[in-house]
């Protein structure tokens, strides 16, 4: 079973420097439908102006994982980390018992937008953890690439948590096949483009969850970008 979670429906804020759409429940946005799916907690679209972001404020048991569309995000914690996350990069922050961090936009004339997703750990209390990784367009062209996983498999960066995410960008007309193994879910997140998923079409900002599908088709109708999350 797909049930779609279209772009339109999604919540929406706009403080001026931030304009963001919330895929899940989140600050003022409340829908008691969708709180979540499974370990992931938090889907948002983020775009943030420039020379404008988020002051240092504080995150414990969590798994949030950045994933950057364009522009660049610069970020503080307080584990001594001074990163700019650019474009093709994605950063994975373990809060576990507790950290405080700063992000914003470094460019003067550009905006930033991004995917911050939050995913449950396996574990409350972990040591705060912090990394950050390129994966080049080639690794996500017309193939599933592994961007995330528990223990960091297979190249990916490590989370507390037995979920894969998976990171691709589709030509059209070109098809990707994923397997669940039996009693595992998925989401889809569709940043760019549009696809037809076993049959179903997405546009940009729609979600999918999926539930008791042992196989999903992925078919670009234009190109393409998204992430597919493998989940227990």
């Amino acid at each position: 079973m797909i049930t779609l979670r279209p772009s339109g429906e999604r919540g929406h804020a706009n403080y001026g420097w931030l304009d963001t759409r919330y895929t899940f429940s989140f600050a003022n946005y409340y829908h008691p439908d969708h709180m979540g799916f499974r370990q992931l907690r938090v889907m948002n679209e983020d775009w943030i102006d420039p020379g404008e972001g988020f002051g240092t404020h504080p995150h414990n048991n969590m798994e949030i994982i950045t994933y950057l569309i364009s522009g660049e995000l610069a970020h503080r914690d307080s584990m001594n980390h001074l990163e700019t996350l650019k474009p093709h990069e994605v950063q994975v922050m373990s809060a576990g018992r507790g950290i405080t961090h700063s992000e914003y936009n470094p460019s003067h004339t550009e905006k930033t937008h991004l995917l911050q997703i939050w995913i449950l750990p396996e574990t409350r209390g972990l040591t705060p953890r912090y990394d950050q990784q390129r994966f080049d367009p080639e690794m996500k062209t017309d193939r599933l690439c592994l961007i995330a996983s528990r223990g960091g498999r297979d190249g990916s960066l490590h989370i507390h948590q037995d979920v894969n995410v998976y990171a691709s960008c589709l030509a059209p007309q070109q098809t990707l096949s994923h397997t669940f193994a039996e009693g595992r879910y998925g989401w889809l997140q569709l940043i760019h483009g549009a696809i037809e998923l076993n049959g179903d079409s997405l546009n940009a900002g729609d979600g999918a969850a999926i539930c008791q599908e042992s196989t999903l088709t992925v078919t670009a109708t234009a190109p393409a970008e998204f992430l597919l999350f493998d989940l227990n």
